[in-house]
């Protein structure tokens, strides 16, 4: 019987749900591999919690569901629920993780300045025009 773990990771607008189960250490996100999937800053957002932990992430594949936002948005909201998954697995993780970036764990609280009545968009005024 295969256990799978469910876990959720949030930024912005975007939403990522992570399946845990025993695997190879491999890493899916949107059936895609995590080699192939975005640049490489990117990559490197995604897999900066698995660095933390190898033994963990050799016994166990990694399968997210991410969806709305960017990309940057995407991949820290999947970096969160990596986060999340080895937090619960291990509390010395835990620590280690909130001590590197208390956002992987905790979330990110900044949102976008909401636009203003008459301005371009949140402080940007309109141009003036003269003649």
């Amino acid at each position: 019987m295969r256990t799978i773990q469910l876990f959720v990771g949030a930024r912005k607008e975007a939403k990522a749900r992570l399946r845990v189960t025993p695997g190879q250490g491999r890493v899916y996100i949107n059936g895609i591999p995590v080699e192939i999937y975005g640049n490489e800053i990117v990559r490197e957002k995604i897999l900066t919690p698995l660095r933390l932990d190898d033994k963990f992430v050799k016994t166990h594949d990694f399968r997210i569901k991410v969806e709305g936002g960017g990309i940057i948005g995407q991949a820290d909201a999947c970096a969160m629920a990596i986060a999340r998954a080895l937090a619960a697995h291990s509390e010395s993780l835990k620590a280690k993780i909130l001590q590197f970036n208390r956002y992987l764990i905790a979330g990110d609280p900044r949102r976008t300045e909401p636009k203003k009545p008459n301005r371009r968009s949140a402080r940007r005024f309109k141009q003036k025009s003269y003649r």
